[in-house]
């Protein structure tokens, strides 16, 4: 079987997942800061992702709302505060293997700080027209452009590891939830239990 073949398994998965009634395992947050035709990126070096290029993020501490997280985490991987956040969309992720995923999207106008590398990321800037979409999770590519023109969206994608096997996005007419919103009451008090 080639390498870009879809797998038995996925197919079956295919054939049988539905997104009524989805409920992900975890929630978490990406952040780009865009600026001066440049984007913010990270090189990942452990996690989901490892090796990957993405915005900086991650999973929501219980109790914790996504905006909070999102700044949060930029600070914990590259060392910066970021400024004028503001929500860009929502990511829903489904993989075969049964993992799944809600992703709060942010941009930010701003930093303050200096990017630097530590355990968790290297930061790279990148020009806007020269993203590295090659070395980014296929779904970016997808998404990743309506953030740039400020187009709110909503995104549901499935995957076979690291192979996306379906992508629907729908452009919104304002961002699917604000930038202090709590984590919905049965997905936290899920989170504080572990």
């Amino acid at each position: 079987m080639g390498a870009t073949a879809t797998s038995d398994a996925a197919r079956a998965f295919l054939r049988t997942f539905a997104w009524d009634g989805w409920t992900p395992d975890e929630r978490a947050t990406l952040l780009f800061v865009v600026a001066d035709g440049r984007i913010l990126l990270i090189e990942k070096h452990r996690g989901l992702g490892q090796g990957k290029v993405n915005g900086p993020g991650g999973r929501l501490e219980p109790g914790e709302t996504p905006r909070a997280a999102a700044v949060r985490e930029a600070e914990e991987e590259i060392r910066i505060r970021p400024t004028g956040i503001r929500p860009a969309g929502e990511l829903r992720f489904q993989f075969v293997d049964g993992y799944s995923i809600h992703v709060y999207v942010f941009r930010a106008d701003g930093f303050a700080g200096e990017p630097e590398a530590t355990v968790e990321a290297t930061p790279l800037w990148a020009d806007l027209e020269s993203i590295p979409y090659e070395r980014m999770w296929e779904d970016d590519a997808v998404w990743l452009p309506l953030l740039l023109r400020e187009q709110p969206f909503a995104g549901r994608f499935v995957f076979d590891g690291e192979r996306m096997l379906t992508s629907e996005v729908d452009l919104l007419a304002v961002p699917p939830f604000s930038p202090g919103e709590p984590p919905p009451e049965r997905e936290a008090a899920r989170l504080a239990a572990g």
